[in-house]
């Protein structure tokens, strides 16, 4: 080439290389990370999130505060995909597994500056986190998992979560109800249990109602607002004219033809609400659109009829009633019918709801979430999705350990030890890595009002005399105490799934040394 440089990129594209490059990544993964932090534990604080549109959220959900953040960064975003895999795969711990991301890149940091490799780093970490997972299995509770155990597993989670404390007890028992409902010889079908949530009460006043809750109103005023020991048919089509599917025109000379044509539509109407009143329908449920006149007709053959019903909405009616989808009314029998106990129509505000309870097949719950605002309820709604998913994780995924810090408190003890035989600077790596646990019981004091460090040696030697040790939280403080007498247990799964994705993302970055942008 004769000496000339030879370029293979663009001339719009970027480059940053060796330590620049990990430098800006880690730096931006520490940051998001550290903006979830203070949301963790029961005294975590919440974030109000505004959009460009002003629409606002509030809430302590990591995994919510991520997503909802305009965030561009490459490495950044990877810290907001281990949130999102955490939500998805447990349901809950997306702030812990945020928090120990960033740590870890922080520790990493601190070991490039003290020239260890990054391929040494990542071994360590790797080596550490299979310390750790040992360490949660050895943690896991030999004891059965009983409904009481249960609502601890689900109390803890929402704890903190604009549930409030005093509520959180009532709603795990309600969580776990639901649990039970939707468990079958095959396993627990998480479909069927629906969140519906509807402002103008407190949070006690959240219910569990045995089968759907839709909120369409019936089409005409004159029909039956509730309806007992009700045959149910789920139709998928329009109760109103046919239209052709080709441009015509009608020419008519004479008034007896346009009657004609009106008589003949409206023998079309009167024959959809007769074929479902001999069909010895009580209670009809239609995706499409419902004619004022079929509306009219049913409303005084005593039928309850509601339009516009989503698929959703439609397909869990049909399981927990027991109905069969029908897309054509010439194909309407007796067979294709449902049962429900009961079909009644709320009024709450201005906002008509429709309940079906007690199908012939109810597999489907609904957890009618009641808030005060709207923002209380979406946040109760949120929190109470975290609470079903760590129940359920809880009964199929390996049981429960305890909570309050103590189990990360273990593990960091486990790295430690475990790193007396791990041999030459990954040794310094697998350190690190207990350091890095440290952080989340660390936060856990900060967040409570307490000495960080003070907190700390507390908990190590309660550990190392007791065996367990977490911070218990005691109205607006917190002490040292045994997380599973108080009641404050988590998931296994929930704190496995933690270490493996947020260890994953932090040696993913660690190892990037070059990075290059185009236009």
């Amino acid at each position: 080439m004769g000496g000339q440089p030879m370029f293979i990129l663009s001339e719009d594209a970027e480059r940053t290389r060796g330590e620049d490059a990990q430098s800006s990544n880690i730096q931006a993964g520490k940051a998001v990370a550290e903006t979830v932090r203070t949301t963790l534990g029961p005294r975590g604080m919440d974030k109000m999130l505004v959009s460009d549109s002003g629409d606002v959220v509030i809430t302590n959900d990591g995994a919510t505060i991520l997503e909802k953040m305009d965030i561009e960064h490459p490495a950044a975003q990877m810290i907001v995909e281990v949130a999102s895999t955490q939500e998805e795969e447990v349901g809950d711990g997306t702030t812990t597994a945020s928090v120990l991301a960033g740590q870890l890149l922080a520790q990493a940091e601190d070991l490039l500056d003290d020239d260890v490799h990054p391929t040494t780093i990542v071994e360590g970490y790797h080596a550490a986190s299979q310390l750790a997972l040992d360490a949660i299995d050895d943690l896991v509770l030999d004891e059965e998992l009983d409904d009481d155990l249960l609502q601890s597993v689900a109390a803890s989670s929402m704890t903190g979560k604009g549930t409030g404390d005093i509520n959180a007890g009532a709603l795990a028992e309600t969580v776990v109800a639901a649990v039970r409902h939707a468990e079958t010889g095959d396993g627990i079908a998480r479909n069927d249990i629906a969140l519906r949530t509807q402002t103008g009460a407190g949070a006690s006043a959240t219910e569990l109602v045995e089968g759907v809750i839709t909120e369409e109103e019936p089409a005409h005023a004159a029909m039956p607002r509730s309806v007992e020991a009700a045959n149910v048919a789920v139709l998928d089509l329009d109760l109103d004219l046919q239209e052709a599917n080709i441009d015509a025109e009608y020419n008519v000379t004479d008034v007896s033809q346009l009657e004609q044509a009106l008589d003949a539509e409206e023998e079309e109407l009167a024959g959809y609400a007769d074929t479902l009143v001999d069909a010895g329908v009580d209670v009809a449920f239609v995706t499409g659109d419902i004619a004022d006149r079929v509306a009219s007709v049913l409303g005084k053959e005593d039928v309850l009829a509601v339009e516009s019903v989503s698929d959703d909405d439609a397909s869990a009616i049909a399981r927990a009633t027991g109905s069969t989808t029908v897309g054509s009314l010439q194909d309407l029998e007796s067979a294709d019918l449902g049962h429900a106990d009961s079909i009644h129509v709320e009024s709450y505000g201005g906002d008509d709801l429709t309940f079906v309870e007690g199908g012939e097949n109810a597999e489907t719950v609904t957890l009618f979430v009641r808030g005060g605002t709207e923002h209380v309820a979406d946040e109760l709604e949120r929190a109470l999705n975290d609470a079903l998913d760590v129940v359920i994780a809880a009964l199929t995924e390996g049981g429960v350990v305890p909570g309050a810090g103590a189990t990360e408190i273990a593990i960091a003890d486990a790295v430690r030890s475990g790193a007396t035989s791990v041999e030459g600077r990954k040794q310094l790596a697998v350190e690190a890595f207990a350091d890095a646990v440290d952080v989340l019981p660390r936060t856990l004091a900060e967040n409570t009002g307490l000495d960080p460090i003070d907190a700390l040696v507390d908990l190590r030697n309660r550990h190392d005399s007791e065996g367990v040790a977490g911070l218990i939280s005691e109205g607006q403080s917190g002490n040292v105490g045994d997380p599973v007498d108080a009641g404050v247990l988590d998931p296994a799964a929930v704190k496995r799934e933690a270490v493996e994705s947020a260890t994953e993302a932090a040696t993913m970055i660690a190892r990037i040394d070059d990075v290059i942008s185009s236009s």
